[in-house]
């Protein structure tokens, strides 16, 4: 199982955006993508596009106009990963089964294998879930730069290296 590039930079982008909260936002000025996409390194045309997805998911709040920009919607100790990388690919599942309503499985009606990846798909959410955005985001600076192989790609959809790294509690470092 692997996130695509625009999960991961949403939460890339996300973490850098809790760095920005309160009285540092009020002295940098409003934060926006073209803000963040420089901070991080995420394309603009990337960093605009998770803007607007994670805005639409409720998770950024956006003021437009002179003056506008966005923020945080929830403190970063209320947003998950999992909400984070949910309201970028959609509902976790590790199967289509498991989506509820889902019904394009061929072998759904004699699977005996389709109750038990309710359980992995609970316990991978339940991880995802207790990763808190404030967490993400507190990190020693050595360990925040994300590093793009392929700095010039257009929207961030096509394939490239992220370098990360885990610690012992399974936090990207």
């Amino acid at each position: 199982m692997r996130l695509s590039n625009l999960a991961d930079y949403a939460v890339v982008l996300m973490s850098a955006a809790t760095r920005h909260c309160g009285a540092a936002l009020l002295a940098e000025g409003k934060l926006n993508a073209t803000k963040l996409s420089q901070e991080t390194g995420v394309p603009l045309p990337t960093a605009k596009k998770l803007v607007s997805r994670l805005t639409a998911a409720g998770l950024f709040e956006s003021t437009r106009g002179i003056g506008g920009g966005i923020r945080l919607a929830r403190p970063p100790a209320s947003i998950s990963l999992a909400d984070i990388i949910e309201a970028v690919e959609g509902p976790l599942a590790i199967t289509s089964c498991t989506i509820d309503g889902n019904h394009d499985c061929l072998l759904e009606t004699g699977c005996t294998v389709k109750p038990h990846w309710g359980v992995v798909n609970r316990t991978i959410r339940q991880a995802l879930n207790d990763v808190s955005l404030a967490s993400l985001s507190d990190l020693p600076t050595t360990h925040r730069s994300h590093h793009l192989s392929r700095p010039g790609s257009r929207d961030g959809d096509s394939k490239r290296s992220v370098s990360t790294s885990l610690d012992t509690n399974g936090i990207m470092l």
